[in-house]
Parts: C-alpha cells; structure tokens; sequence
C-alpha cells in the first residue's frame, strides 16, 4: 500500500512540475516575438504609426483617420496601429460627449478629466510601444474598425 500511495504522489509532482515550468515558457516565448517585429518594420512604418496615436491627442480622430486611409494599403503595420489609434480616438470622443451630457448632473466634469487622463497616458504608452515595433493594443477601446 505504501508503494501504491508513493507512485500516484509521484505522478501528481510530475504534472505540477510541468505546471510549473509552463508558465515560464509562454513568459518567454512572449518575448521574443515582441522583439522580431522590431526589426521587419521599416523605420518609417513605425514613424507613421507612432504619429498615428500621438496626432490623435490634438486631433481627435481626424489624424489617425487621414494616416490610415493613406498609409493602409502600403505598411500592414501602420494599418494596424492607425486602426486601433482611430478605434480609441473614437471612443475617447464619444466618452466625451457622454461626459458633456453628465455634467448636467455634475458627474461629467470629474469623468472628463478621467478620460483626459487615461487619453494622454494610453496614447503615450501606444507611441513608445509603437516606435519600438510592436502593435499596442488599448485596454479601453471599443472596435468599430476591425
């Protein structure tokens, strides 16, 4: 019987050592892909891609939306990220009118300036991230462009 019990705890250190060194290897298979792409990309795709997100602070959604239209069909990654720079700019727009409506109720007014906030530092985050060669995803981004 004492074999008997020590073979099936054998068996189960067996799946949680491979549990365990699961983990760690999608960590770093994560990596390097977000490395690769770093180098495919030309210089001027992440140029373009970074003004993509950056123009979208003082434009709105215009910015994004003219970069895209006109670089879409020539760099697969500027298409990407004017994508999701254009789907985020026009969630941050329509946020804003939500918030132009609450400040009747005197909600809107700190909401605004929530979405100002989180506007600037996502936008920041997508540049370098974009300028690196990597495509950023926003956390907070309806899709109307897929």
């Amino acid at each position: 019987m004492a074999e008997e019990i020590g073979s099936p705890e054998g068996a189960e250190n067996r799946p949680d050592d491979t549990q365990g060194q699961q983990p760690p290897a999608p960590e770093q298979d994560q990596q390097p892909p977000a490395e690769q792409p770093a180098e495919q990309v030309s210089e001027e795709a992440r140029l373009w891609g970074m003004l993509c997100h950056l123009l979208g602070l003082v434009t709105c959604f215009v910015a994004p939306l003219i970069i895209w239209l006109i670089k879409k069909d020539e760099e697969p990654f500027v298409d990407k990220n004017g994508k999701e720079a254009l789907n985020f700019q026009i969630t941050v727009c329509l946020a804003g009118i939500a918030c132009a409506f609450l400040s009747i109720i005197c909600i809107g007014i700190p909401l605004a300036i929530a979405v100002g906030i989180c506007d600037v530092v996502f936008c920041i985050v997508a540049a370098v991230k974009t300028n690196g060669g990597q495509l950023y995803r926003y956390p907070v981004s309806i899709r109307f462009i897929r």
